[in-house]
């Protein structure tokens, strides 16, 4: 079963500009507003100071070849209609869309957050315990969430995004402040997180590496929101949407989940799974879901060891930019997470070695486990929690290390040899890089460098 990811189209037409995917038609304002100038993919984006960028979202919801879509008409029904759906939502706060316009500054660039499947987010300022805009800078920040009509996701991702966080309240699950439903306008209100998407923090140009410590704080975060969803939530609920860039995170890097317009009551009774369209985001959905259609708990669990992995190596999940047998990080570090030794050469090269041993070994371990090509073999989710627990707080740096500390100089001398031996005979630079094959125990390396070197 394929994927295939939302396309934009941009065309000119009496001088005006219209885009799909990357711009938003605002009826209000009859004119389109460009997202070009989005700072981050996630719902509550990031600080005032983050500059545009050009680069693609590359983790879009995507859906299943053979999926159909209903029309707008069918995904915009009347107000009445929407009342009626969302009885569920009550102790929502319900806003007019005048007031989230002014409280958004009338919906501005420079108050856009970011873009996705969904729509624009935009920041905005509230009254603390009401509805009524307030000035910038005062009141309650939230970040406002906008439905593009001509998006992937309609009417039915957003009533699930309002039954599902309108009525689950977790430290870790981003707080659904409210809504607003008046003729076609459909805006959902966040509390506003400041410091933006996991994502951005590891894969952005320019940002600082997150330190090791922070890395396992938020994994340990998020790890607690699936956790809750699945074992403590009244009724079990798959997210089926899990990915750096929906790990929002607070000033303090408490990690919280956020757009569940993906997710979906788990199975009941005596069902094992839930059959339903397939649905997620390249390098992020597990085989046997994508194959099937069946969607359990474990689907999200090997979610989670892709996002685990991705913090570990600083690489994403799918990269065409890197080299073949590279591009997919799940194939390409599987090989390497079941050694203990070996493992430490996929880790993010920007830790530079300020990472604890103990800490690496177990996360790698618990990261082969989410991925395992068994569903029945990854564990639980409370078990993810108990296994990430210590880790933030362990200080076995190996930056201390003898080990790490002859590892990295072998590496080094790997590359002087290389330099050094480029007008050698073959068998003079074989010698060399191979009397060092034994301390580095990796065949592969080895004759990669021999390669190299020819």
């Amino acid at each position: 079963m394929g994927f295939v990811h939302q396309s934009s189209s941009k065309k000119k037409d009496g001088g005006g500009e219209e885009e799909t995917g990357c711009w938003v038609k605002l009826r209000f304002m009859g004119s389109c507003m460009s997202s070009r100038s989005r700072v981050d993919n996630s719902m509550s984006g990031t600080t005032a100071e983050s500059k545009p960028t050009k680069e693609k979202n590359r983790d879009r919801p995507v859906v299943s070849v053979s999926s159909t879509r209903t029309s707008n008409a069918e995904t915009a029904p009347s107000t009445p209609k929407y009342s009626e759906e969302l009885k569920v939502a009550s102790q929502l706060r319900k806003f007019t869309f005048i007031d989230l316009k002014l409280a958004t500054r009338n919906f501005r660039p420079e108050s856009l957050l970011g873009e996705g499947g969904f729509g624009c987010v935009f920041k905005g300022w509230i009254e603390e315990n009401g509805t009524a805009p307030v000035k910038p800078g005062t009141g309650l920040t939230v970040a406002v969430k906008t439905l593009n009509i001509e998006g992937l996701q309609g009417h039915k991702e957003w009533l699930a995004e309002v039954d599902f966080l309108g009525n689950l309240l977790h430290p870790n699950l981003v707080k659904l402040v409210g809504y607003c439903i008046e003729d076609d306008h459909r805006l959902l209100v966040y509390e506003f997180m400041p410091r933006g998407s996991l994502e951005n923090h590891l894969f952005r140009k320019g940002s600082l590496p997150l330190p090791w410590s922070i890395r396992m704080k938020i994994a340990l975060g998020a790890a607690k929101g699936l956790a809750f969803l699945h074992e403590e939530a009244e009724r079990p609920v798959i997210y089926r949407d899990f990915k750096t860039s929906n790990i929002l995170l607070d000033a303090d890097y408490n990690a919280k989940l956020s757009d569940f317009g993906l997710a979906k009551d788990g199975p009941e009774g005596d069902k094992t799974h839930v059959s339903t369209r397939v649905m997620g985001t390249y390098g992020y959905a597990a085989p046997e879901y994508v194959m099937t259609g069946h969607l359990t708990s474990k689907s999200d669990v090997y979610s989670f060891g892709v996002v685990l992995l991705e913090m570990l190596t600083g690489r994403r999940s799918m990269d065409k930019n890197r080299p073949n047998g590279e591009h997919n990080l799940v194939e390409w570090a599987r090989p390497h997470l079941g050694d203990k030794r070996r493992f430490f050469r996929i880790l993010d090269p920007r830790l530079e070695g300020h990472f604890s041993i103990k800490g690496a070994q177990k996360a790698a371990q618990l990261a082969a486990q989410c991925l395992s090509r068994d569903p029945k073999a990854r564990p639980q989710m409370g078990e993810v929690v108990e296994t990430l627990k210590p880790l933030p707080n362990l200080k076995d740096m190996a930056s201390s290390s003898s080990y790490f500390q002859t590892m990295q100089s072998d590496r080094v001398s790997l590359l002087n040899i290389t330099n050094l031996t480029r007008h050698q005979s073959p068998e003079q630079k074989n010698y060399r890089i191979c009397r060092l094959q034994w301390r580095i125990e990796d065949e592969k390396l080895c004759r990669k460098w021999i390669t190299a070197c020819r």
